[in-house]
């Protein structure tokens, strides 16, 4: 009786956990789908220049503030250090989801609260040159997610963990691979972000300070994602990185 009891307890908490998964990622594959909405000013009811302009500098701050929350979580959660210290606390099965469902949810305040800061950089009228920035602004985030897809997208987003921890199969790593674009360059993910944020016909102030501190954030960020990498894949990561470039697409070194 004892231990049909516990199995039907370890299986309530199984389906918990899919649960959790799903909706993280849901939730995620939500603010993903505004996010395009919110760089490129496309439907959704809150851009990044829609709304009051206020005053600049408290604009600046408050939006400087709401980029740094992101690039804090992100990056802190993201080190093996902490994975190990935080997977005492969290379940392994779910500490994926929880990471993805935090970075969600602070993008969503950042949309939320962003103030539009509507000084005009540059501003395309020629048709043709609007459509070629249009065409890299949709570029950019096709890379973004074909690039997901093709390392693992649900492994990525935490969806994998828990179906097979609902399953009760253990998790196992994907491993190192460069499938197409990971032999182009090393984070294709990044680049699509950069293409995406920076390829609009009308740059204003606020949207120069997203693309500008998110560039600054993915710099400094990949130096950590390339050390960890080497840690944990030694000598394969090492040749591809005298092999493949970071970000920019240059052919191979020899």
């Amino acid at each position: 009786m004892i231990w049909r009891f516990n199995r039907e307890l370890l299986m309530i908490s199984r389906t918990l956990a899919f649960l959790y998964g799903l909706i993280s990622y849901l939730i995620f594959f939500f603010t993903f789908l505004y996010a395009i909405g919110f760089v490129g000013n496309l439907i959704v009811q809150k851009s990044i220049d829609s709304g009051p302009e206020k005053a600049l500098g408290r604009s600046l701050i408050i939006n400087l503030v709401l980029l740094s929350l992101f690039a804090i979580q992100h990056s802190v959660m993201a080190r093996p250090g902490f994975k190990e210290w935080w997977t005492r606390i969290v379940p392994k099965s779910i500490e994926r989801s929880t990471y993805v469902l935090l970075a969600s949810l602070i993008l969503l305040l950042l949309f939320w609260k962003w103030h539009p800061m509507l000084g005009v950089i540059w501003d395309v009228q020629n048709s043709v040159g609007r459509g070629v920035l249009q065409f890299f602004f949709w570029l950019g985030w096709a890379i973004v997610l074909l690039s997901t897809f093709l390392i693992g997208h649900f492994d990525l987003f935490g969806l994998r963990q828990v179906y097979l921890h609902q399953r009760g199969v253990e998790y196992t790593y994907p491993g190192f691979h460069t499938p197409w674009l990971y032999r182009i360059v090393r984070h294709p993910i990044m680049l699509g972000f950069i293409i995406a944020f920076w390829a609009t016909p009308r740059m204003t102030t606020g949207h120069l300070l997203f693309a500008a501190v998110t560039l600054a954030y993915i710099l400094v960020a990949l130096q950590f994602e390339e050390r960890d990498l080497t840690n944990i894949h030694g000598e394969a990561y090492k040749a591809y990185q005298r092999e493949v470039s970071m970000l920019v697409p240059i052919p191979k070194r020899k």
